[in-house]
């Protein structure tokens, strides 16, 4: 498996770059951001994964995520970052990340987390969609269809609208969503799942669909039709 590590912290990238190395992984690693967006935005290098510093010299880590999504590189991306702000973290998965680690951390959590954003999503089978009401799914391209709008959506996003498409109308706890999307051995915190419920509805109000995800307080979260703007 290749993976593209972007981190201007030189000890700090030859520690990451060794320890995966070890774990057989195949790492490029760049401590330029200039250098690192080449590669991030070239997809014949056929990355499976990026780890990107936030704050990098010249062209920071949210610019090459942007850029990436931009162009529909889609492979999971996580951020490294010593901004531990809640805002912070919503920002940078708002804009395209799929995991935020903040620094100082120990390497084994970042194994795991890479682990649980490269399993492969046990959801595809013989159906190339899911479908509900005016949303159609795909399951190949990770793509969301509302009629004649459509949208792109990252490797965690994909994996929390396939539960709930594959159960709509059905009350889903934050811990079955969890499970869903985070099998992982490396600790999550409920809020994460909070964060993703929260970009998937502005996807659905971006698509003009006539369903959302709604709160059952106490319980956890449901996709539905909206009331009023059913047929």
């Amino acid at each position: 498996m290749k993976i593209l590590l972007i981190e201007d912290d030189q000890n700090l990238c030859n520690l990451i770059k060794l320890q995966l190395t070890k774990e057989n992984y195949v790492v490029d690693a760049y401590t330029s951001g200039e250098d690192g967006m080449i590669y991030a935005l070239n997809p014949d290098n056929s990355y499976a994964l990026a780890i990107i510093d936030r704050m990098l010299p010249v062209i920071d880590g949210m610019t090459i995520i942007k850029a990436m999504r931009k162009k529909q590189i889609s492979i999971p991306v996580i951020i490294i970052t010593g901004m531990s702000e809640l805002n912070d973290k919503i920002d940078g998965l708002d804009n395209g990340a799929d995991d935020y680690l903040v620094k100082p951390f120990h390497v084994p959590e970042l194994s795991a987390r890479i682990r649980a954003l490269t399993r492969r999503p046990t959801v595809i089978s013989e159906k190339s969609t899911l479908q509900y009401h005016d949303l159609s799914l795909n399951l190949g391209r990770k793509e969301l269809s509302c009629r004649e709008n459509e949208v792109a959506l990252t490797p965690k996003e994909f994996l929390l609208l396939c539960a709930f498409l594959e159960k709509p109308d059905t009350i889903l706890t934050r811990e079955q969503l969890m499970q869903k999307a985070w099998e992982t051995d490396a600790p999550i915190e409920l809020s994460n799942v909070d964060n993703y419920v929260y970009f998937l509805r502005k996807r659905l109000r971006a698509l003009g669909s006539g369903c959302n995800i709604t709160t059952s307080y106490g319980s956890g979260y449901l996709l539905e039709v909206c009331h009023d703007k059913k047929p």
